[in-house]
This record gives C-alpha cells, structure tokens and sequence, in this order.
C-alpha cells in the first residue's frame, strides 16, 4: 500500500502526488482510495486501493534511471506494422502497460515516425497522451517544469 506523499505513476493518466487515502461507500461496500493529484493535467483522480496493482500503479521512477530513459528515447525506431489501426492499437496496448520503459519506446517510434510522414490524427493525439504520461514523470521526479521536461524528451530523441 501507498503512503500520503508518494510519487506514483498511473497508467493512461501520468504521474501524481498522493494527497489522502479516503474512504468511500459504494453500493452499500466501504472502499479505500487513494486520491492523487496530477500536477501536468491539472486535476485529481481517486484511485481504488484493492485493485491499484492490477491496474499498474507503480511508485516513479527515480533520477537514477533517467539515463535508461534517454538512452531509449535515442535508439532507432522499431518496425512498426504498415497498418495504421493495428500501429494504434499496438502503441496504445504499450501505454496501457504504464511502464516507463514500453512508454518512452511509444513516444520515441511516433515521433521518428510523424518525422518521415506526418501521423494520422489519432496517431497525434495518441504521441501527445504518450509524451505527457512520460514528461509527467520526468516532471516529478526531477523536479522539472512540463516545459523543462518537453525539452529534456525533445533533446534526446
């Protein structure tokens, strides 16, 4: 279990401070919840306890591992299917993961990819969910402004 004041990392949605555990009833049932607050996206999430494990809540990844991060965000593109609807489906299944590792190798191939042929637009917004779950974390945990974070990402792709 998490603790008020930890940095986590919640799949889909970016990296937040948790403010409070709080109880709430739900059809009758008593549930725990973490209620985190997302600095990037401005707003709060309340995370179910019992299930925030399966779901890939994860604490944040530490300045040390920064260079693992970077080191990925400048390696070649992979192959990516021709079709851009199982591109999608693909790279969205990897953001899913929450792991900073399968979301960095998202924003590295769309962003190499969009360099030699522009995205279809729900590969844009697909990039721009990806780059802001990973500079999210980047933000917290190197105490970074988003914009210092955007150039950190941008510099080493």
């Amino acid at each position: 279990m998490f603790q008020v004041g930890e940095k986590i990392a919640y799949p889909m949605y970016g990296a937040g401070t948790i403010t409070d555990i709080v109880e709430k009833e739900v059809l009758g049932e008593i549930h725990k919840y973490y209620d985190v607050n997302l600095p990037h996206s401005k707003m709060t999430v309340l995370i179910p306890v019992e299930s925030s494990a399966r779901v890939g809540v994860r604490k944040i990844i530490t300045a040390e591992d920064f260079p693992a991060v970077f080191k990925l965000l400048g390696e070649e593109a992979e192959a990516m299917p021709a079709n851009w609807n199982r591109r999608y489906r693909l790279n969205m299944d990897r953001l899913k993961t929450g792991e900073i590792e399968e979301v960095a190798s998202v924003v590295r191939n769309l962003v190499r990819s969009d360099r030699k042929k522009a995205l279809s637009t729900g590969e844009k917004k697909l990039l721009g969910t990806a780059k802001q779950i990973l500079e999210s974390e980047l933000m917290l945990a190197g105490n970074y402004t988003m914009e210092e974070a955007d150039e950190l990402v941008e510099s080493h792709i």
